[in-house]
């Protein structure tokens, strides 16, 4: 850290400043947990002492402070992985269910906006498609902060909506798909290089909001990765410019996501997978008619408060996931 050539390369070092500091804070954050101990066994002795309500109920307090705390260190150390302390890419996809589907979408990416604010990670709306009649064909969303990618990694895969369409002159009760892709966010660092004759780079005229200039000019970027098939696209932004390099940006994220699913299947064919729960596979439904549940298809976590969840209250399925991917014990289930 206090070589004189560190900062040389700016990506690096801010690359390696950033994995020192996770691994410092969880030694900070079990050093003042085992003061807290010390400080709540002291306050049992003056619970014991005297009986004083006012000391037990602080004892209460803080004793459920600290069970949360621990809790959340405990699941900050689950996340391992090379990229769980990078920022995360989110990609949502509307699938099948038509409107109500681009409706979907719009309500997830609500979903991980409120999360990201609850746990004070920064987000950036990079690339949105609106749809023809309500909602978003498809968004992509940067989310900043300490192991975003490692705690929203388990939200990949499909999620099934169940409610009474708001779309549906006659009422009736839909089913609507909508894809989530987490990629971690990572510096362009050398780890993964992408020759430029490997890619196929084309432009095109952007659609949907953004006025005449938008629509007039092909500031719209489409990147094909030609070894892999990967293909990406942005089209926010006013500038063709500004689309390529976000463009560039989602590839690399996708080619690390894809050399790290590559690990994971080695690893799973030596010591046996007992279920595929990767991209594409359905991972939970929110059903809001004719019943309220948020059921999660590889835990079998179910939360009754489906509305808490829409506002982004996901943290007992990301739990769970971790903590089952930290044991070997998924209990995949037939979505119902």
């Amino acid at each position: 850290m206090a070589a004189p050539t560190l900062w040389d390369d700016p990506n690096a070092a801010r690359t390696l400043l950033k994995r020192t500091r996770l691994l410092q804070e969880p030694l900070e954050r079990f050093t003042g947990a085992e003061q807290r101990v010390a400080d709540l066994g002291e306050l049992l002795q003056l619970v014991a002492a005297d009986g004083d309500d006012d000391t037990l109920r602080e004892l209460d307090r803080e004793a459920a402070a600290l069970h949360e705390d621990l809790r959340a260190q405990e699941l900050a150390l689950i996340l391992t992985g090379p990229h769980d302390g990078d920022d995360a890419l989110v990609t949502l996809h509307a699938g099948a269910g038509g409107t109500d589907a681009q409706d979907w979408v719009e309500m997830l990416l609500r979903l991980y906006l409120r999360w990201a604010e609850r746990h004070q990670f920064t987000t950036e709306i990079l690339d949105s498609l609106a749809g023809e009649e309500a909602g978003l064909k498809s968004v992509v969303v940067a989310v900043r902060g300490d192991n975003a990618y490692g705690y929203l990694r388990p939200e990949q895969g499909v999620h099934r909506l169940v409610r009474m369409s708001p779309f549906d002159a006659s009422g009736r009760r839909h089913t609507s798909f909508a894809a989530v892709e987490v990629n971690p966010d990572v510096p362009d660092d050398g780890e993964i290089v992408i020759r430029p004759e490997d890619v196929k780079v084309d432009t095109f005229r952007a659609s949907g909001a953004g006025g005449q200039h938008v629509n007039k000019t092909e500031s719209a970027v489409r990147l094909t990765h030609l070894p892999t098939g990967i293909i990406v696209s942005c089209q926010n932004e006013r500038s063709q410019h500004s689309n390529r390099e976000i463009a560039w940006r989602l590839l690399r994220a996708k080619l690390v996501a894809r050399q790290e699913q590559e690990l994971q299947r080695q690893k799973d064919a030596v010591r046996g997978s007992q279920a595929e729960i990767g991209w594409g596979s359905q991972i939970r439904s929110y059903v809001l008619q004719p019943y309220t549940v948020a059921r999660d298809h590889r835990t079998r976590v179910e939360v009754g408060n489906v509305q808490g969840v829409l506002d982004g209250d996901i943290d007992p399925f990301i739990q769970a996931y971790l903590e089952a991917e930290a044991t070997g014990g998924f209990n995949p289930e037939t979505p119902a």
